[in-house]
């Protein structure tokens, strides 16, 4: 059972996981590090939070990771990431990777058909731009619909027309539907597969993440002993503690770096 976390008070299970001995920190960012905001491209980390990725990143055997499903591209220019950077990064859901001190890691798994993506692009554009407020997202491997500045209604409809579209000529891509966004991609990979490439590349001990979102509660459902999964606002999740906002975020990932300080002096 998901609990709410409560700030100021002792929690056994971020003690535990601050003390762990190789600590990934993964984050999603939309929701979670930055709240949602009407233009996709316009989200930042909120200040706390950075200052909290910071202090945590720079404590020895610390990882911290943004893990997205933003486009590889799109998830450097959000997190104003750069080249000197010692975050990791994991885009699209868990198929593109950006490590310190190597940089983009190599593409694997099965190439997207040759064409399939802008045939795509090509036939929801003119869809999504019959809609107010509606927005196309362009992905590496494949797309999405936002739709923070439509209605509801507009949202149902734009959805469906995509929704029959995409099952119409690409049935084999994979869906996924989260706050006012709709996605396909031709790749499978998602935020548990994240998790499992972070604890195999750092050899972590425990990983904490959080997340607001449906594709998030992939990473945190394969958590196991020793891990810490954090739902961020709302909804059913397989998390063991509940944050209210960014703004609490911020606030535990502040209790975590105080007690993992503790804990190494």
């Amino acid at each position: 059972m998901t609990r709410q976390w409560t700030p100021g008070e002792t929690d056994d299970d971020l003690q535990a996981i601050a003390r762990t001995e190789r600590l990934v920190v993964a984050l999603d960012f939309d929701g979670t590090a930055s709240p949602l905001v009407p233009d996709p491209m316009a989200a930042r980390a909120l200040p706390e939070v950075a200052t909290q990725v910071a202090r945590l990143a720079a404590m020895p055997n610390t990882v911290v990771a943004y893990v997205s499903g933003r486009s590889l591209h799109d998830l450097r220019i959000i997190t104003e990431h750069d080249d000197d950077s010692v975050i990791v990064l994991a885009g699209s859901h868990g198929a593109q990777y950006w490590f310190p001190g190597e940089g983009e890691a190599d593409a694997t798994g099965e190439a997207t058909e040759e064409g399939a993506r802008e045939a795509l692009w090509d036939a929801a554009r003119p869809i999504i731009e019959r809609y107010e407020g509606a927005e196309f997202e362009p992905k590496t491997f494949g797309m999405g619909v936002h739709t923070r500045r439509a209605d509801r209604d507009v949202e149902k409809q734009v959805f469906a027309e995509i929704d029959a579209l995409v099952a119409e000529r690409f049935p084999h891509w994979r869906r996924r539907a989260g706050h006012r966004v709709l996605e396909f991609s031709s790749r499978t990979e998602g935020k548990d597969t994240a998790m499992a490439a972070l604890r195999q590349k750092f050899d972590a001990t425990g990983i904490l993440f959080a997340g607001d979102d449906v594709t998030d509660e992939d990473g945190i459902r394969v958590l196991g002993a020793g891990d810490l999964g954090v739902r961020v606002g709302p909804g059913e999740s397989h998390a063991a503690l509940r944050v209210e906002n960014p703004q609490q975020m911020a606030q535990l990932l502040e209790a975590l770096a105080d007690e993992r300080a503790a804990a190494q002096e």
